[in-house]
């Protein structure tokens, strides 16, 4: 779904820009060889995970599917994402996009393995997709993005659920 249309877009008709709290996901997605998968948006240029915000009747692994797929055309099962970490803390998750508008973003993140499809940019929201090395993401990346990189390195090597 594109941005018109959804539950945040109608929130916006009758708040404006106004800081919105805003639950979501993101997926990183790693190839056979431990490369993530980067998205470039659309709107700023920065580099990004999958993510995307909550509909309404939607849960965290639901909006995680659904994102992968409409920004980069590779589908995953809700069975295959493991959660291991949540990124909120404001100073780092509170957006300002190019249009004004302000989200302090509640974001539940996962990982996988397995997918299916074919890489394939969300026409509107992104204009590249790519794996790269996570110790080598592409530039200029998305600051929440670096914070997300830095939590899986450490459940990867804790075992435990991240919380920033």
């Amino acid at each position: 779904m594109s941005y018109v249309g959804s539950y945040l877009w109608s929130l916006r008709q009758k708040v404006g820009s106004r800081p919105l709290l805003v639950p979501g996901a993101q997926v990183l997605l790693l190839d056979g060889a431990g490369r993530g998968l980067f998205q470039q948006r659309a709107d700023t240029g920065v580099w990004e995970l999958p993510a995307g915000a909550c509909e309404e009747g939607s849960d965290f692994a639901g909006t995680a599917v659904r994102e992968l797929a409409e920004e980069t055309g590779l589908r995953v099962a809700p069975a295959d994402l493991e959660a291991f970490g949540s990124l909120s803390d404001p100073e780092v998750h509170t957006l300002t996009y190019p249009n004004g508008d302000v989200t302090h973003c509640f974001a539940l993140c996962f990982w996988a393995r397995r997918w299916s499809g074919e890489l394939s940019p969300g026409r509107d929201e992104v204009t590249q997709v790519q794996f790269r090395a996570l110790a080598d993401p592409p530039r200029p990346l998305h600051p929440p993005t670096a914070v997300v990189l830095e939590m899986f390195r450490e459940f990867g090597s804790t075992g435990k659920f991240q919380a920033r």
